[in-house]
């Protein structure tokens, strides 16, 4: 009798946690190259990220992670919209970090009817000042800063730069990645009888390049920003350690949904390593929009590598599916729940992927299948990427009808978008700037 009572209790249990919503952890890495992690093969011997390498062999390595941004804060925009942000107009890094609308509906707040508590923890940057804070688009719990891009790893009582706790101005010391990691996990361990969402917003490893002493001087690359660099980058993964370590003591590890991206490509200027893409930060390359990106949850998704391209729009999507029926999304999203494949239900289809940052900045890209074409002002290049992940070899020239059919494809797309919030087109007029130019004036000749 003793052992039918403790099998029922076991299989209640087993059966209670498996079929609870799962708790959902988003990081975001600011700037990170995609060479400048463990789980890159190709990565150079000086990286050290034992926690996110941890992490990666406890779950899906997605080798083809798209933003959907170059830069930072219009990458957030998507992620938190579930679409792309250019339907809002939101193209460049001011557009974005000038705010989202109050009137859109974000990451958290299709969370909450599912009874999920919220946590935001780092760099908003959608928002310049209060009225955009966190803590009034559906987190419950905010711990971070919220207009700029960056912010001071040590001068965390900036009365021009604050940080926050929820809606107040709070005075913090200490290192600024450690604390967001801390802040995480306490978070996490508040909430562990769950279902909890946090995102843990790191504006590590972006500039200023600052780190401890200490941690700086366990590299010598010969390159002080790299060593910097580095040392930003593994105090970010003791961070995410922390957390990590927090889920499991929770017991809440095996039923947690897990993401981690960069918001773009590493800074080449900066000493980042994107190996083996091309270019990096502020391009629609590869190298600008590649990321690594991991998706965890040991208990549904079995370890691996994922070959098939991937966006950080699917996040979303994929969140709320696995949350259940009480957190659908009532506008269409521009991701794709991503669990279906994850787990070998259904085979990957062929999907086309779309950048563009306005005619200021001059960049797009479309991509479809294996095939991308990038514009970048006046000059485009076709690449094929099962052959050529590095973009070296245009083949624009050689095929015309290849780059009239992605452009064509760019252009239906592109169509749908709104103009940009501020000034200029949706896209870099070649024709158009050539026409603006004034006319030299004839020199007269002497006669």
């Amino acid at each position: 009798m003793k052992s039918l009572i403790l099998l029922f209790s076991t299989f209640c249990i087993l059966h209670s946690s498996f079929s609870a919503p799962p708790n959902i952890v988003v990081i975001v890495a600011d700037d990170l190259g995609y060479a400048d992690v463990g789980f890159n093969p190709q990565h150079p011997k000086e990286i050290v990220t034992p926690n996110l390498d941890s992490l990666a062999k406890a779950g899906v390595i997605c080798r083809q992670g798209y933003v959907t941004g170059h830069v930072c804060s219009p990458t957030r925009a998507g992620l938190m919209l579930g679409r792309y942000q250019q339907r809002l107009g939101l193209y460049t890094g001011g557009e974005a970090g000038s705010g989202v609308p109050m009137s859109e509906k974000l990451f958290p707040q299709y969370l909450k009817p599912a009874g999920y508590a919220t946590g935001q923890f780092g760099k908003w940057h959608l928002g310049p000042d209060l009225a955009w804070s966190p803590a009034l688009r559906g987190f419950d719990e905010v711990f971070g800063f919220l207009g700029r891009g960056a912010h001071d790893y040590f001068k965390l009582d900036d009365p021009n730069d604050p940080i926050y706790r929820g809606t107040e101005v709070v005075k913090e010391t200490g290192y600024l990645t450690d604390r967001l990691g801390e802040e995480t996990a306490a978070f996490i361990t508040k909430h562990k009888a769950g279902p909890f969402f946090a995102y843990l917003a790191f504006n590590a490893v972006h500039a200023p390049l600052q780190a401890p002493e200490d941690e700086i001087a366990k590299f010598n690359t010969g390159n002080k920003d790299r060593d910097a660099r580095l040392a930003m980058g593994k105090r970010m993964d003791d961070a995410i350690g922390h957390v990590m370590t927090a889920l499991k003591n929770g017991g809440v590890w095996e039923n947690t949904l897990l993401f981690f991206i960069s918001d773009n490509g590493g800074p080449l200027a900066q000493s980042a390593d994107n190996t083996p893409l091309r270019g990096g930060k502020h391009t629609d390359y590869e190298g600008g929009i590649r990321v690594p990106f991991l998706i965890c949850w040991p208990s549904q998704l079995k370890p691996g590598e994922w070959q098939s391209p991937v966006s950080s729009l699917d996040i979303l999507p994929t969140a709320l599916a696995a949350a259940g029926d009480s957190a659908k999304a009532e506008a269409t999203l521009d991701g794709i729940n991503l669990l279906p494949l994850l787990k070998g239900e259904a085979a990957p289809a062929s999907r086309d992927f779309f950048w563009c940052s306005g005619s200021d900045e001059g960049w797009w890209a479309v991509r479809s299948g294996d095939w991308k074409l990038v514009g970048e002002k006046g000059a485009i290049s076709l690449l094929d990427l099962s052959k050529d992940v590095s973009e070296a070899n245009d083949l624009a020239k050689q095929m015309p009808e290849k780059v009239a059919e992605l452009t064509k494809l760019h252009d239906a797309w592109l169509a749908e978008m709104a103009k940009p919030v501020k000034a200029g087109e949706k896209r870099y007029d070649m024709a158009a700037k050539t026409a603006e130019k004034p006319k030299k004036k004839k020199k007269k000749v002497k006669e």
